[in-house]
């Protein structure tokens, strides 16, 4: 080997490393806009359904199938929006948002409640907990101006969603009226014979992550309806919307529940400040919490194994273990992500690399 053979070697690794480089800053750079295709093509997953009911049964030509399906879609978004201005109204009033000062003394008199239910606030404590030593000891150092700033910041944030959701429905438009565009300008990057597997693996996976997604807005309803359930048995104001929020943060798996329990528990005493703890709000919060322990035992003995076995032909274990490593390594996008990644990675591997003994193994049920 001489020293020009070496020398072009090094000269190529180099090349491909600042490739390497600038094609990851370059993916950053564009974050946005890919997160703009993801959410496109998950919402032209979702609405394919619609469009091919359209088209076949009902008889719509194309371009007026995927505006119907478009108009459906947008309905129902600003429909779930609309419901959550009461929401935000009511616990704004609530908890004083814009009253930094009555929301310290909402919290003070809903943490000595507490305390003094669960027999906490007795002796030297109770000193410690007096009237006119509250602020200072118990919400010594909680800063709350941080509200103001924070509702300042959503404003900013509503107008950069408006530009996002404007980008995404332009998208998914032309993803539901071409259903094979994404996977022409896919097919440009592929070899010519390899053309044939790539069509058969974006089919196979166009299929699944239908059913996957179709699975996991089942899931979201059945929880949807036992949440609102639980919370009008009790009487809290907003059940509807605040079980559809808690609902749907069961869309980040294992760590999405926690979060939204404890939401729904926090809104539900929320709502009934000034009333007696050991009568009214502590009753209200366990009726709360045996409604969600009900509808997450049913999410995780029947929902979750039901599309996972029917919809992306995987284990739920199998499923498990998927998450955490993705949730490992990429934070909560990483799990929201990971089965959708996971079944298309599946599908690929079984069309290109079918005869390895592993694959066999792993894709035997796709």
């Amino acid at each position: 080997m001489n020293v020009k053979t070496i020398a072009n070697g090094i000269l190529r690794a180099v090349a491909i490393i600042a490739g390497v480089v600038i094609l990851g800053w370059f993916f950053y750079k564009i974050q946005s806009v890919l997160a703009y295709l993801a959410i496109a093509a998950v919402l032209a997953l979702l609405g394919r359904p619609i469009v091919l009911f359209l088209r076949k049964r009902l008889k719509f030509p194309n371009t007026l199938a995927v505006v119907a399906t478009m108009i459906f879609m947008l309905s129902i978004f600003l429909g779930i929006l609309a419901l959550f201005i009461p929401l935000i109204a009511e616990q704004s009033k609530n908890l004083s948002l814009l009253d930094i000062e009555a929301l310290k003394g909402d919290l003070n008199t809903l943490y000595l409640q507490t305390l003094d239910y669960f027999g906490a606030s007795t002796g030297s404590f109770n000193n410690l907990l007096n009237e006119s030593h509250i602020e200072e000891n118990v919400l010594q150092g909680l800063d709350l101006g941080f509200i103001p700033n924070f509702l300042n910041s959503f404003v900013n944030a509503l107008s950069n969603f408006s530009i996002g959701l404007f980008s995404v429905l332009f998208i998914s438009f032309f993803f539901l009226k071409d259903s094979k565009l994404m996977q022409t300008g896919i097919l440009t990057f592929v070899p010519n014979d390899k053309e044939s597997n790539l069509v058969k693996s974006i089919d196979k996976i166009n299929n699944l992550l239908s059913r996957y997604f179709a699975g996991i807005l089942l899931q979201l309803f059945i929880l949807f309806v036992i949440y609102t359930i639980a919370l009008l048995i009790v009487g809290v104001e907003n059940a509807i919307v605040i079980a559809f929020l808690c609902a749907l943060f069961n869309i980040i798996p294992y760590i999405g529940p926690i979060i939204g329990g404890v939401i729904m528990i926090t809104l539900t005493m929320t709502s009934s400040l000034g009333a007696d703890f050991s009568t009214v709000i502590l009753p209200k919060a366990m009726y709360v919490l045996i409604g969600l322990t009900i509808g997450q035992l049913i999410d995780n003995f029947f929902s979750q194994p039901f599309i996972f076995s029917t919809s992306v032909k995987s284990h739920p274990l199998e499923i498990f273990l998927i998450i955490i490593i993705a949730g490992l390594l990429f934070g909560v996008i990483g799990m929201v992500v990971a089965v959708p990644g996971y079944t298309a990675i599946k599908v690929i591997l079984k069309e290109f690399l079918a005869e390895y003994s592993f694959v066999k193994k792993l894709t035997k049920n796709l």
